[in-house]
């Protein structure tokens, strides 16, 4: 707590536009509010007013919030409320001791460090003996714009959404809320990839732009002007300073951050429908034709270390689609254009070689729709793989392992699929359609014999039959136990400060987490009409000297602190032979679409003679 007290400008800046909104009947600002005075950040110490807000924001808006923040000041003797409200807050605190009793070491990330104990904690008590997949439909998320494209960050806390417009939303998918809005391009958002550490995000639009973002900012740090459309960006999983670019109708390009790029040797037939993918950890990178060849390509010296063909049948080929690798594991998946997806083993592949034949794990295919695929992705842990349906909302769920189809997820019924990704730790799936991002999650049932094991769940009332001398103040029947005093006498010393890194977020590679990873933005208010400069003194009518002298203080900080925005670093990309005329796929089928839609209008009016 004494860090925030360091911060003593902030916090009075960030106390008056609480304040602002508050007024202006903002019901979370309220509850935000009463911190400030609870807390002592920004302004005195005062319980009353805290509960005073508190009860205000629970009678009139019902704030979840306020009426526990209000049972818990009630708990500690500083605050009044009703009968109701306490044994739930008494409840809830109890589970609250798990996740407030162990410090946090990180200096850095302090404020935001307990919501990541508490769902790093929550992932792990998650059942792992069930199935591990997606079962029904759980809400959509409405960005506003048309939404195209969708990634997750690393740990799945953070939903990048690419919408047509050009802006990129980005979603906090624990609290399903908007953490914020970039305008990034003024085309379409085709493509997007974050860097591990979840700092970058990288987007790439159907005017031929590749822009790395700032998250945290929302600046733009670089930009790459392409001569051709781009079909897909990657950021290297293991290095921020390099990502893969997928020209149309040309060899892929190793972009290293600056304005050096490589592009990827081709194969002997010179096929330029490449679509390319670095591997799980970013030593290699595959490309594939339309040929249906695949070439495993070292990542540092660009040199073939392994290649094979995918033939159909006896002797013809089949065209790349795309490649996905799994987060976990050493299996990668191949999408043709025979409708058919191929799971390789890339351990098998290397080990062959150059012109090898590795037999797929796996076929998977729909034997009764024949079902072109629009996008396929692994499961988190590499277990299932889900492919979305070119023709509907449909998204056909598989087991790797045995390849057995074990659940099909069916959208509106007319609706084209965009994108589906997979929730990096999670069983959820998160795909769109018609501008919509849908969400699809496990069915979540209670299970209260997790709280105490022998809990017995009732489906119907049954009449108690009571144990013998279950009620009585000293057990005569009961057996002694000679080990009892031992067993008391042991003691166990149990470490609260050390946090044992979650295995859900860390490689087999890996001794622990990233410290540095960001997981969670920072929200303020939206204030109606706010002024140029913060009227500290408006906010803090009333207060004694020493507020004067910070308010002082406070105004020097405000017009003394420069408006950092760091500079735009703009590269042109030179392509030999690159085609210019080309035209976006997502642009064109939305040409083709317009046309249709023209040419089957009826003009009104009287018909000619």
């Amino acid at each position: 707590m004494q860090r925030f007290h360091d911060r003593k400008e902030d916090l009075m800046r960030a106390f008056y536009y609480w304040k602002r909104a508050a007024t202006q009947g903002y019901s979370a600002a309220q509850v935000k509010l009463s911190d400030y005075y609870y807390y002592d950040w920004g302004t005195n110490v005062d319980f009353e007013v805290a509960a005073t807000l508190h009860r205000k924001d629970s009678e009139q808006q019902h704030n979840a919030q306020a009426m526990f923040n209000l049972g818990y000041m009630d708990e500690k003797g500083l605050a009044k409320t009703n009968a109701d409200a306490k044994i739930p807050v008494a409840i809830a605190l109890i589970k609250l001791q798990i996740s407030l009793v162990t410090p946090i070491s990180n200096e850095k990330n302090k404020c935001i460090n307990n919501f990541k104990i508490t769902f790093a904690m929550n992932l792990e008590l998650l059942e792992s003996f069930g199935q591990n997949y997606p079962e029904e439909f759980d809400g959509t998320l409405d960005c506003i714009s048309f939404a195209v494209t969708c990634a997750f960050n690393k740990h799945g806390t953070l939903l990048a959404v690419g919408c047509n417009d050009g802006r990129i939303v980005v979603w906090d998918f624990l609290t399903r809320g908007i953490a914020k809005i970039i305008s990034a391009h003024v085309h379409p958002v085709c493509s997007l990839s974050w860097t591990r550490n979840g700092h970058k995000l990288l987007s790439a639009s159907t005017d031929n732009n590749v822009c790395i973002w700032d998250v945290l900012s929302g600046d733009c740090e670089h930009k790459y002007r392409f001569p051709s459309p781009i079909l897909k960006v990657q950021f290297d999983p293991r290095n921020d300073k390099r990502f893969l670019v997928c020209p149309m109708r040309y060899a892929a390009v190793l972009v290293h951050i600056g304005d050096t790029h490589k592009c990827l040797p081709l194969d002997s037939d010179g096929d330029l429908n490449i679509v390319a993918s670095f591997d799980r950890r970013g030593k290699n990178i595959y490309t594939g034709n339309a040929k249906g060849k695949i070439l495993v390509l070292d990542v540092d010296t660009l040199d073939i270390v392994a290649s094979f063909r995918i033939i159909v049948g006896t002797s013809s080929a089949t065209a790349v689609k795309s490649i996905e690798f799994a987060r976990r594991g050493d299996g990668f998946l191949v999408n043709t254009s025979d409708r058919v997806i191929r799971v390789y083993d890339s351990k098998e592949v290397l080990a062959l070689g150059k012109d090898g034949e590795p037999e797929p794990i796996q076929k998977l295919q729909d034997l009764v729709n024949k079902t072109t695929w629009k996008k396929c992705c692994f499961s988190g842990d590499g277990e299932y793989i889900c492919a979305g349906s070119a023709r509907q909302h449909a998204l056909y769920i598989w087991e790797k392992s045995i390849g057995n189809l074990v659940k099909i997820l069916h959208g509106t019924k007319g609706e084209l699929l965009l994108d589906v990704v997979w929730h990096p730790v999670r069983p959820i799936i998160a795909s769109i359609s018609s501008g919509l991002v849908s969400i699809w999650a496990q069915n979540q049932v209670e299970n209260w014999s997790a709280f105490a094991p022998d809990f017995k769940e009732l489906d119907e009332n049954v009449e108690y039959e009571e144990r013998e001398s279950e009620f009585d103040i000293t057990d005569e029947d009961k057996s002694l136990d000679l080990n009892a005093d031992a067993k008391q006498d042991e003691e166990i010393e149990v470490d609260v400060l050390k946090i044992e890194p979650v295995a859900a977020f860390c490689s087999s590679d890996e001794e622990g987490e990233d410290e540095n990873a960001l997981q969670f933005l920072p929200m303020a208010p939206e204030v109606e009409d706010p002024e140029d400069g913060w009227a500290v003194q408006d906010g803090l009518e009333g207060s004694g000297t020493k507020d004067n002298e910070s308010v002082g203080a406070s105004q020097d900080y405000a017009d003394t602190v420069p408006n950092k925005k760091r500079k735009l670093n703009s590269y042109d990309i030179n392509l030999p032979d690159a085609p210019t005329d080309e035209i976006h796929p997502l642009v064109s089928s939305k040409t083709n679409k317009d046309k249709q839609a023209a040419s089957g209008k009826k003009t009104a009016g009287r018909p000619k003679k």
